[in-house]
């Protein structure tokens, strides 16, 4: 199994709104970064585990628990021009972006901010934490996984 992080604003989509999907599952499209992409379509595997990290907000952090049910896949949104994520480059033969699915697991007891994850010494290679970053998603090893998880 891996470990994973993914970025979402909650103002788009957050935690609840995963919650409150059928099945309380939802493709993680619109992402439109080729580093991120390309996790998506070759790393990400069926039961891997992911952080839920809500972005762009009053307090960025890592809020619960998702698990990947479904392996990339074409992200569609990118064929749909009425859709905010519509590119117009991307072709449905040869798609360019990819999504994977994921499954709600579970809300942390609370936020593990951005700000605390900044001040952990056990945290210094950790990718979300260096300055100028800015991936959507990103890997996660286990022994980071187990040190946030043992700040919930």
């Amino acid at each position: 199994m891996n470990y994973w992080l993914m970025k979402s604003e909650p103002d788009s989509f957050s935690i609840d709104d995963l919650i409150s999907r059928p099945a309380q599952t939802e493709p993680w499209d619109g992402v439109r970064n080729y580093q991120a992409r390309n996790m998506m379509r070759d790393d990400m595997k069926v039961g891997d585990r992911v952080f839920f990290y809500h972005s762009n907000c009053a307090e960025a952090g890592i809020v619960g628990i998702m698990d990947v049910v479904k392996e990339g896949y074409p992200d569609c949104s990118a064929f749909d021009v009425n859709d905010h994520h519509f590119d117009a480059k991307s072709d449905p033969n040869t798609p360019r972006w990819m999504r994977v699915d994921v499954k709600y697991v579970r809300k942390l007891s609370r936020t593990i901010t951005l700000k605390e994850l900044k001040t952990k010494a056990e945290l210094t290679d950790f990718t979300l934490v260096r300055n100028g970053n800015r991936l959507s998603i990103m890997p996660v090893n286990q022994v980071q996984w187990d040190f946030i998880l043992s700040l919930e």
